[in-house]
């Protein structure tokens, strides 16, 4: 019959009572050890079609997803992040009109942050405009290529930005994150034409 190991994990080892089966015994050791580290996958699919009947995940599970450089653990009911991997800055492509850096306050950059397993969108910088129309419309879509898949919310996010005092009867607007990628900002119109509108510590869950 079966022993099990000294830290109380449930890894079976064969006893010396237990007929003779190498195959069997190596077999038994390594399946309860890679159970028990942290397996890895390319995608969350590739995962989902590896672990099924008897390899079903179990409660304590942990995976690393390479694709999203994410580490997730099983918890009996579901998959649940609990860390991401460094997540680069990627710079966003600005519309007409619009110019990097404004207020020297940096680049406009996304990134695909992970705070206590919520997956969420983290935006830097500031964005320039030397000018205005005479009248302009009371909202502006700011990038000019849609933010990739991954870091595009559930549902509409709406949050409230910075932006210049100078030329503008305000020094915040609305800045709505949408479900397509883009970014768009509510708000300007005759008397509001800032020169510069931040995006520095915005932060919306996805």
């Amino acid at each position: 019959m079966p022993i099990t190991d000294d830290y109380g994990q449930g890894v079976q080892i064969a006893a010396l009572t237990d007929a003779p089966d190498a195959g069997k015994l190596a077999k038994d050791i390594v399946n309860a050890i890679v159970q028990r580290g942290v397996m890895r996958f390319a995608s969350a699919s590739g995962r989902a079609a590896a672990l099924t009947g008897a390899a079903a995940p179990v409660e304590g599970m942990q995976t690393w997803l390479q694709d999203v450089n994410r580490l997730d653990v099983y918890d009996g009911a579901g998959w649940v992040a609990v860390s991401t991997g460094a997540s680069a800055w990627t710079t966003v492509n600005l519309a007409s009109g619009f110019q990097q850096n404004g207020n020297s306050n940096g680049t406009l950059q996304y990134r695909l942050l992970n705070i206590s397993g919520e997956e969420s969108l983290q935006l830097r910088g500031a964005v320039g405009r030397s000018s205005w129309p005479s009248t302009p419309a009371g909202s502006y879509i700011i990038n000019t290529t849609a933010l990739p898949s991954i870091v595009r919310p559930a549902t509409l996010r709406t949050v409230t930005i910075p932006c210049s005092d100078i030329a503008s009867d305000r020094i915040a607007l609305k800045l709505d994150v949408q479900t397509d990628g883009y970014l768009q900002v509510f708000g300007t119109g005759s008397g509001v034409k800032p020169p510069w509108i931040g995006f520095n510590g915005t932060i919306v869950s996805l």
